[in-house]
């Protein structure tokens, strides 16, 4: 993991941080039933710093708006509109702005999008709403956010809120006091209070019962909690990071999720495309993820057959990253030097077709019925490989065998077209054959 070199802070950063620490001082003068003296005096002599601080940004802001004026005023050249970059240069200015990811990560512009608007949310202590299908990664792009955060050496931790009995969810977020309720045998911090200065990722936000909702976005509102079964409220300051696989808008419009607390968690929005979505990344992470597996396991790296390779790259993965790591795993552990079908998981494994399923079958051929598939996956896999097979069983018959005319006629690689010949079992000569008996 690269270190991260913090840029100066915008002013526009400053004043978000100022912002949240106006709110606290103000949500202490709120709730606060009494005061006493040396209290106040406290109080007033934070709002005094907050006042110097806030006169010392405007009068900078002042100063650098006038300073571009002068020189906009002197300069003869227009306006220069911003240079619309690439793909491949608009991420390889993120590593080059010493943008810390832990792992891999391709070309997708919406992908490079998400990440753009992390790595400019990350100062700042604003609350950010990830959401994407399950296994895309929201988990590692919150440890992004905390990484590239100002709060990067203070604790990050992580809450599963579809995992916590509703029984036990404020207990499990606030903590409680000795003797609350059954079973409660000592005092117990809650995950906020293990996040103090640090960062909390709620993940299965949508989870969250409506119970849970009301209390969470007080903790939002006042940046304070209290434990089961105590009264007293204890101040914590936590950057909040939530996730979801739900559309939580959709939600709120139906009653079961909090509208004010969906407009609370999603200020930063950040949006994570799905794997199939982005398969620029499927090379690379074959390769990051087989190289883990081998340190792991404590082995040389696997080497994969041209039919498993081709398989991986365009398999739909709808697990996401999450079921090509563990495939690659599972490979890894499975596999000799070199993996191949078999060391698939059955229910994914490629079906044998043509002459490869006649010979599975002892010499009895057999034919593809998509009736039999036994999930949608399997079934999609089922008709796709049919087709492309008739495709290039009706192009052989068509231009007598020859390969180099079926890449000519549909503007295919020659070496592609052979590829897909070999995955099917299909053998050209047999249709030059054909062709020959014809026309006999």
């Amino acid at each position: 993991m690269k270190l991260y070199n913090p840029t100066p802070v915008t002013s526009a950063v400053s004043f978000a941080g100022l912002i949240e620490r106006i709110e606290i001082l103000r949500s202490t003068l709120r709730w606060s039933s009494r005061l006493e003296r040396p209290d106040i005096e406290k109080l007033l002599k934070q709002a005094t710093t907050l006042r110097d601080e806030v006169m010392g940004l405007s009068h900078k802001e002042r100063f650098v708006a006038a300073a571009s004026a002068t020189g906009e005023a002197g300069a003869d050249e227009a306006v220069v509109e911003p240079v619309e970059m690439s793909s491949r240069e608009r991420r390889q200015a993120l590593m080059e702005r010493s943008f810390i990811f832990e792992g891999t990560f391709g070309d997708n512009p919406r992908l490079l999008e998400s990440l753009e608007i992390a790595e400019k949310a990350a100062p700042t202590d604003l609350p950010v709403l990830i959401d994407g299908e399950s296994g895309t990664g929201k988990e590692l792009m919150a440890k992004v956010i905390h990484a590239n955060g100002l709060r990067n050496d203070k604790p990050f931790i992580s809450v599963n809120c579809g995992a916590i009995p509703d029984s036990l969810l404020e207990s499990e977020l606030f903590g409680h006091k000795k003797g609350a309720f059954t079973g409660a045998a000592n005092d117990r911090r809650g995950k906020f209070e293990s996040a103090h200065t640090g960062t909390i990722f709620l993940d299965e936000i949508g989870e969250l019962p409506l119970t849970g909702q009301v209390k969470l976005l007080r903790v939002l509102e006042a940046h304070e909690i209290q434990r089961v079964g105590s009264d007293e409220v204890i101040a914590v300051d936590t950057r909040i990071v939530a996730a979801t696989n739900k559309d939580l808008r959709r939600m709120s419009q139906e009653g079961t999720f909090r509208e004010d607390l969906f407009y609370r968690l999603s200020v930063i929005h950040v949006t994570l495309p799905a794997l199939r979505e982005r398969r620029d990344e499927i090379p690379l992470l074959v390769a990051y993820f087989g190289d883990e597996a081998a340190g792991q396991l404590k082995r040389r790296p696997l080497k994969l057959t041209p039919r498993l390779r081709d398989f991986l790259l365009h398999y739909e993965y709808p697990g996401n990253i999450r079921e090509l790591r563990n495939l690659m795993y599972r490979l890894s552990c499975l596999a000799g030097d070199t993996a191949d079908f078999a060391h698939l998981p059955q229910d994914i494994r490629p079906r044998p077709t043509g002459l490869q399923a006649v010979a599975a079958a002892g010499g009895k051929a057999t034919v593809t019925d998509l009736s039999t598939a036994t999930s949608l996956s399997e079934a999609k896999r089922a008709a796709s490989d049919e087709a492309e097979r008739a495709f290039l069983e009706r192009g052989l018959q068509e231009v007598g065998g020859t390969v180099a005319e079926l890449a000519r006629r549909f503007d295919m690689n020659r070496s592609h077209i052979q590829m897909l010949l070999k995955k099917h079992g299909i053998h050209s000569k047999d249709f030059r054959n054909n062709r020959q008996a014809d026309g006999k």
